[in-house]
C-alpha cells in the first residue's frame, strides 16, 4: 500500500506541475495581451510569432496551406501555435519540479523569442514591439516559480512545528494560487482584447463616416447578357462577403482613414508627394469593372472574384511626382507598395503606365474598402497576379529598380514579373457529379485580363473540341461565363475546358503548379451519367 500511495502521489505532482505549466503560459500570453494594449496589438506574441513563421515558411509550403485550408489558413497557424504553446508549457512544468528555475528560465527564453520575432516583423516600430512578449514571460516565469514551490515545500501554519498532509506538500496553497491565476489571468487577457477592441473604433468610425463622390469617369454598366442564367453559375459580380481573402496579415489591420497617408518617392520622382485619404476622394475618380486573381489559384481554383471598384488613377499619381515610364526614359522600372503591416509587392512601372486602368482604389462594389480587402486604400492593377499589384492597406510607393529590390514574395522564389495566365473552369456538374442522361448543361467562367476571352471550347473524353457559347464579354478585364448544352450518355465521363484570350493565344495543356509564376494547365471533371 506504501508503494501504491507514493506512486499515486508522484503521479498527482506530476500532473499538477504540468498544470502549473500550462497556467503560467496562459498568464503569460494574457499579460502580454494586456502590454499589447499600450504598445499595439500586432506586437503580442502569439501575432508576432505567427507572423514570423509566415516569413520564414517557404512558399511550397505556403501554397500547400492556402490550397488545403483557403481563408482558414491564418486560423489554422494560429491554433498550431497555441497548441504547440501548451505543449511547450505541459512540458515545461513537469521539467520544474525537478528543477525549478530551470523550467522558470525556460518561461523567459520563450518571451525572448517572442520579443525578438515581435521586433524583426517588417511592420515593427522598434524595440518597444518586444515590451509584451518580455513582461508576459516575467509574469509566467514567476507564477511557475510560486506555483512550483508549493508542489515541493511543507506547508507551514503559524506557531506550530512544520505541518504536512499525506502528499507532503501544500494542496491548499497551490489549489488558492492556482486558481488564482487562472482568475488573474482571464481577468487580464479579457481586459486586453477589450482595449485592442477599442483601438480599432477610430478606423471603424472613420469608414462608417467615409461617403465615396460619383466618379468623374463611370463604369458603364454590365451587358445583361454577360450573366447566363445556369444554376451552379457564380455571379458576375462577387459580393464582398464572398470575394476571396488571400495575405499574410494575421490581425487585420484597422487603418484610421483620418490619419492615413500615403508618400510618394524614389528613383525619378521629382518632387515626393503625400495624399491623405481625403485628397484622394477629393481628385477625379474612376469606376471600372476588374477580376482580380491570386497566384496560389490553382487550375481550376476558388481564389478569384470580380468587383465595381472605384479610385484614382495611380499613373496619374505618378506623373505629378515626375515619374516616367521605361520606354520614356524613366530611372524607375519597378513600384515597390508597402502595406501598413509590412508587406512589399514590386509592380512593373511600365504596366502600370501603359494606360490600362491601374488605381488606388477605395471603394468595392458601391462602398468604402471593407477592412479585409484594404481599407482605406489598396492598389489594382488589371492583368497582373495580386502578389505583384494588389496591395492592401497601402500607405507608401517608392520608385526603384528590379536590380535593387526585391518584394516580400520574389524573396520567397516567386516571380518578379506575372501577367495572369489565361485560365478557365468548370463550374457545374462539380466533380463526380451524378447529373441524368439527356441534355445536361455545362458552364464555367474563363479569364485573361487585360486581353479578354475570344472563345471556350469543351471536350467530352477523348472527342473533338466544340466550342463553347460566351456570354457577353464586360470588359477585357473581366472574367466571362460560359455554358455548353451537352448530351450526356450513361457512363463515365471526363469533361474538359479551354480558353483562348483575345491575342488569339490557346490556354496551354501543360499543368505547372502555382510558384513560381501562376498555375496552368486545362480543368477537368470527371462524373457519373445516370
Amino acid at each position: 500500500m506504501t508503494t501504491v500511495r507514493i506512486t499515486r502521489t508522484a503521479l498527482t505532482r506530476g500532473t499538477l506541475a504540468a498544470l502549473s505549466g500550462l497556467l503560467a503560459g496562459f498568464a503569460a500570453l494574457t499579460v502580454a495581451e494586456l502590454v499589447s494594449a499600450a504598445v499595439r496589438p500586432e506586437a503580442s506574441p502569439v501575432t508576432a510569432v505567427g507572423g514570423a513563421a509566415i516569413d520564414r515558411t517557404p512558399a511550397g509550403v505556403k501554397d500547400f496551406a492556402i490550397r488545403n485550408f483557403g481563408e482558414n489558413d491564418k486560423l489554422v497557424l494560429q491554433l498550431g501555435i497555441v497548441v504547440t504553446l501548451a505543449l511547450f508549457a505541459l512540458a515545461v512544468g513537469v521539467l520544474a519540479l525537478r528543477h525549478r528555475r530551470t523550467g522558470s528560465a525556460a518561461v523567459l527564453a520563450f518571451g525572448v523569442v517572442g520579443a525578438a520575432s515581435a521586433v524583426s516583423r517588417p511592420d515593427s516600430t522598434g524595440v518597444v514591439d518586444g515590451l509584451p512578449s518580455l513582461v508576459g514571460a516575467v509574469a509566467g516565469a514567476v507564477l511557475l516559480y510560486v506555483l512550483i514551490g508549493r508542489l515541493t515545500r511543507p506547508r507551514r501554519v503559524p506557531g506550530e512545528e512544520e505541518a504536512r498532509d499525506e502528499s507532503g506538500w501544500d494542496r491548499r496553497g497551490f489549489l488558492v494560487a492556482a486558481t488564482a491565476a487562472a482568475a488573474a489571468s482571464t481577468v487580464a487577457g479579457a481586459v486586453g482584447r477589450t482595449l485592442n477592441g477599442r483601438s480599432a473604433q477610430d478606423a471603424v468610425a472613420s469608414r462608417e463616416a467615409a461617403r465615396l463622390p460619383a466618379p468623374a469617369s463611370p463604369a458603364k454598366p454590365i451587358p445583361a447578357g454577360a450573366q447566363l442564367r445556369v444554376p451552379g453559375l457564380p455571379p458576375f459580380t462577387t459580393p464582398n462577403s464572398k470575394f476571396y481573402r488571400v495575405d499574410t496579415a494575421l490581425v487585420v489591420p484597422k487603418v484610421d482613414a483620418d490619419s492615413w497617408r500615403l508618400r510618394i518617392h524614389g528613383k525619378g520622382v521629382r518632387r515626393d508627394l503625400e495624399f491623405t485619404y481625403q485628397d484622394l476622394l477629393d481628385r477625379p475618380l474612376i469606376e471600372r469593372e476588374i477580376t482580380l486573381c491570386c497566384v496560389s489559384n490553382e487550375v481550376g481554383g476558388p481564389y478569384i472574384g470580380h468587383a465595381r471598384w472605384i479610385g484614382v488613377r495611380l499613373a496619374d499619381l505618378l506623373k505629378e511626382a515626375g515619374v516616367k515610364p521605361p520606354s520614356r526614359g524613366g530611372k524607375a522600372d519597378q513600384i515597390i507598395a508597402r502595406s501598413v503591416d509590412g508587406m512589399t509587392l514590386g509592380t512593373p512601372v511600365e504596366d502600370v503606365m501603359d494606360g490600362r486602368d491601374a488605381m488606388l482604389a477605395v471603394g468595392m462594389n458601391g462602398e468604402p474598402l471593407p477592412f479585409v480587402h484594404g481599407f482605406p486604400v489598396r492598389m489594382l492593377v488589371p492583368g497582373l497576379y495580386g502578389y505583384v499589384s494588389a496591395c492592401k492597406w497601402i500607405e507608401d510607393i517608392e520608385l526603384t529598380t528590379f536590380d535593387d529590390y526585391d518584394a516580400y514574395w520574389v524573396k520567397r522564389k516567386w516571380a518578379r514579373k506575372a501577367p495572369i495566365k489565361t485560365q478557365s473552369r468548370i463550374d457545374t456538374p462539380k466533380p463526380f457529379g451524378r447529373p441524368e442522361a439527356g441534355t445536361v448543361m455545362v458552364a464555367g467562367v474563363a479569364w485573361a485580363q487585360h486581353r479578354g476571352i475570344e472563345k471556350v471550347e469543351i471536350r467530352v473524353d477523348d472527342g473533338p473540341w466544340r466550342p463553347a457559347q460566351l456570354a457577353e464579354q464586360d470588359t477585357v478585364d473581366t472574367w466571362r461565363q460560359w455554358s455548353y448544352p451537352w448530351k450526356a450518355t450513361p457512363g463515365g465521363h471526363t469533361l474538359t475546358v479551354r480558353a483562348t484570350d483575345g491575342t488569339g493565344e490557346v490556354q496551354t495543356e501543360k499543368r505547372t503548379k502555382t510558384v513560381p509564376d501562376g498555375a496552368s494547365g486545362w480543368h477537368s471533371v470527371v462524373v457519373t451519367v445516370d
